[in-house]
Parts: C-alpha cells; sequence; structure tokens
C-alpha cells in the first residue's frame, strides 16, 4: 500500500548534503532501499511539494516604500500642464452643440429652399383696438362709429341713401334734409353692427337741409356734441358715414376754413343757406348728414355738400372741398322739430340786394318797420360791410351768417350810410313763418 510516492530519493538523484534525512531509510534496490527509479517520480521532478527532499522556501513580498522617505517631487511651474477631465469634457461639449446646431441649419436649409427675406420689423404684439389711446385717430373712430347709421329712403324715383347719427337713446337721428326730401317719409335704418330698423321722418328744414327721423329701436347710443364756435382752422377732424354705400367709412383731415358762406340747392327747390365749416376730408355722395367729429369724438357739424370740377350732369366727387353745418345750427334747429315738428329761422328783418361798389359789403333794399335792423337804426340804402367782423361781399353772405345765430343774440353791424361808416348792435329775432 502505498501513497504515491517512494520514500527513497529516485535515482541518479544525490541525497542531500549529511546523509538521509531523519526518518528516511537510505536508498536501495527497486521496492527496497535503493531500488530502481520508480515511475510515480516521472513528474515530480520539479515539484517540491511532491519531493520530500527539496528544501522549504519562502518569499517574503519587499515591503512598498514609505512616501515619508521618498523625495519630494519638484516640478516646472512653466512646464505645459495637460488638460485635465472637466475641461475635456466642457469642450467636447461645445463642439459637440456647435456641429448638431450647424447641422440642424444645413438640414432646415436645404428642406426650405431659398430664403426669403423678411420686410419690416415684428412688434412681437398683435394689434389690438383697446391698445389705442382714446385721443388716437382709431379711439376717436371707435367712440363713434357706433352711434351713426346708414339712411335708405325710398322714393318714386327709387331709393337714395345717406348717413345719418343718433341724438337720443329712444332712436332720434340727424340728418340732412336732402338725403330724405323726396321720399315717402318711411325710411330704413342700418346700424354700425349691421342690424337694422324701420323709421319715419319727424320733421325737416329745408332752407338749413336738416331733418330729423326716428327709428323704432330705444337703447341706442347718441353722439357727443361738440361746440363748433370754438373750432379754429387747422384742426384735426374725422368725416364719417357711407359714401357710395361704403358703410362705416371714416375720412380725416383738419378743418380748411370757417364761416364759409353757402348758397345750395337742386333747380326749382328750396335755396339753402348756412355759414359753413370747410374740411379737406375726403367726403362724397352718402357722407350728407353724417357727423363731422373734432378730436375727442365729439361732433362739431353734419356734412352736407361738396365742391366738384365736374360739369352738369356728371358724377361729382371729393377733391378736398366739402362743408358740414356747424353743428351749435344743427342742434338748434333739430330740438325745434323734434319739441315743435318746426325749425325756426334767425332773420335781421330787411332784404338785400346787390352789393357795395366800391366798398364792398351788401346793399341793403327793404328794412322791416319793427325787424331787428330798424330797431338798430339801418335803413334801406345802407350798405352792410361786416357782421361780427365777418366781412360780406355776397348777399347771401348776411343771410347764412345771421341764420348762423340763434334768435335772441346780439351782434354788431359795421355798416355805410353814405360816406359814413357806422357801428350798430342787433338783436335777431325768429322769423313768423
Amino acid at each position: 500500500m502505498t501513497d504515491g510516492w517512494d520514500g527513497r530519493r529516485p535515482g541518479g538523484y544525490p541525497a542531500p548534503a549529511g546523509g538521509p534525512a531523519p526518518g528516511c531509510p537510505a536508498p536501495g534496490p527497486q521496492g527496497t532501499a535503493g531500488g530502481p527509479t520508480s515511475p510515480w517520480w516521472s513528474d515530480a521532478l520539479a515539484d517540491p511539494w511532491r519531493d520530500p527532499y527539496a528544501p522549504a522556501a519562502v518569499v517574503i513580498p519587499a515591503a512598498p516604500p514609505d512616501p515619508a522617505s521618498e523625495p519630494e517631487p519638484v516640478s516646472d511651474p512653466d512646464a505645459p500642464r495637460p488638460p485635465g477631465l472637466r475641461q475635456v469634457v466642457l469642450v467636447s461639449l461645445i463642439a459637440a452643440l456647435l456641429a448638431g446646431s450647424l447641422g440642424s441649419a444645413l438640414t432646415y436649409a436645404f428642406l426650405r429652399g431659398p430664403a426669403v427675406p423678411r420686410l419690416g420689423a415684428e412688434s412681437g404684439q398683435a394689434p389690438a383696438l383697446a391698445q389705442r389711446k382714446p385721443e388716437s385717430l382709431a379711439g376717436v373712430a371707435e367712440k363713434v362709429l357706433p352711434s351713426v347709421v346708414t339712411i335708405r329712403m325710398a322714393s318714386l324715383g327709387g331709393i337714395s341713401e345717406g348717413s345719418g347719427f343718433v341724438v337720443s337713446t329712444d332712436g332720434h337721428i340727424v340728418t340732412n334734409d336732402h338725403v330724405v326730401s323726396g321720399g315717402t317719409g318711411k325710411a330704413t335704418v342700418i346700424f354700425n353692427d349691421g342690424s337694422s330698423a324701420p323709421a319715419t321722418v319727424v320733421g325737416q328744414d329745408p332752407e338749413s337741409d336738416l331733418a330729423v327721423i326716428k327709428a323704432t329701436r330705444t337703447g341706442l347710443r347718441p353722439v357727443e356734441f361738440g361746440d363748433s364756435d370754438g373750432l379754429a382752422v387747422g384742426d384735426p377732424v374725422l368725416a364719417i358715414g357711407s359714401p357710395l354705400s361704403l358703410a362705416n367709412t371714416v375720412t380725416a383731415g383738419i378743418v380748411s376754413a370757417l364761416d364759409r358762406t353757402m348758397q345750395a340747392g337742386e333747380p326749382g327747390g328750396p335755396t339753402r343757406y348756412y355759414a359753413a365749416i370747410q374740411t379737406d376730408a375726403a367726403v362724397n355722395h352718402g357722407n350728407s348728414g353724417g357727423p363731422l367729429v373734432d378730436g375727442a369724438g365729439r361732433v362739431v357739424g353734419v356734412n352736407s355738400t361738396i365742391k366738384s370740377l365736374v360739369a352738369d350732369g356728371q358724377e361729382a366727387g371729393n377733391i378736398g372741398l366739402a362743408f358740414a353745418i356747424p353743428i351749435n345750427q344743427a342742434k338748434r334747429v333739430t330740438q325745434d322739430i323734434i319739441g315743435t315738428g318746426k325749425a325756426r329761422r334767425t332773420v335781421i328783418g330787411a332784404q338785400v340786394g346787390g352789393t357795395g361798389v366800391t366798398t364792398g359789403g351788401v346793399r341793403l333794399n327793404a328794412v322791416e318797420p319793427s325787424g331787428p335792423a330798424a330797431a338798430a337804426g339801418l335803413k334801406a340804402g345802407d350798405v352792410v360791410l361786416r357782421l361780427d367782423r365777418h366781412p360780406l361781399t355776397e348777399p347771401a353772405d348776411l343771410v347764412a351768417l345771421v341764420r348762423k345765430y340763434a334768435p335772441g343774440s346780439v351782434v354788431t353791424v359795421e355798416y355805410r350810410r353814405g360816406s359814413t361808416r357806422q357801428n350798430a348792435s342787433v338783436t335777431l329775432a325768429a322769423d313768423a313763418k
């Protein structure tokens, strides 16, 4: 019985110095001490653990060096240092972002095609009427437009169309007499929101070219009245109405002149007189009866007529010469119409004829014995030169200027009698009609 090794050393291998190891027999023949070499030892020649005669060897690893005993390293402060990890990551990230952006831009450019230049600068804010200041033109238009209407009047010749504006919550509307004259007395009113209502004529004053109709609707928004006597040449104004059937049209201009005396009327019809507000706001057919408003959105006139260069029978158009009835006069007349159904006309109590030969002015052909002119001392043959500082050059000037004032107003009249100039204070009165 053996455990795989022979206690004797294989042949050919000398025993260790000093004889056999303690407890081991000397070598012999095979099967005995000193026998032939055993095959069991053929793979154990280099294995110290299977060679009982190999000396034991213990390998002890060297101890790590003591940092305290090492010399402190010396570095050159001017020598270039390798980039740190943070720098490497940051540079890589920036390069990746730039490459991605460039790639996206190129892709978008190729897909979109040739670039189209964008004109103008974008404000970044959506336009809205709520952002307009009340004193701006847009703010004024927004304030007045809900009170402006289009008027359609049926007549034997067809349908006439004009403009008007609301003056009371219960449906009273002011317009021109020539818008409703010749009609059946029934009209249709179209409001700013597109709705409509029937209306009837309340009263008319052909000589002042004013009329009042009433729509069958309540809860309307009336306009705010201004003071036409407070206007000055150059003041901004807006004309609002339905020129050429274009409803809710707003045009802008200035006051071009004041107290421009007008004598108008159709052949065979009444002659209309008024001292008008002249404006260069664009006014065309269909604007008649619409409001002329100041920079605060207050009505200062009623658009009534225009001047044109066209020949007779041709359609007139705007050339920047439009005329409006002053609202102080229009308000007084319409209040009379609403209250009594007719209007009072202001008179001076004299009949005018020709003009002065050398000094200008208008000549009085006759003076009513109990009229305002006679009470102030004027006589037939006197030449009136000025009425409240307004020079007179045509007979219509005196009539138009007198009708601008309310009955009971006191005006200064400068006149010439013979070679003498005199002044008189005249208290104007209402006619007896």
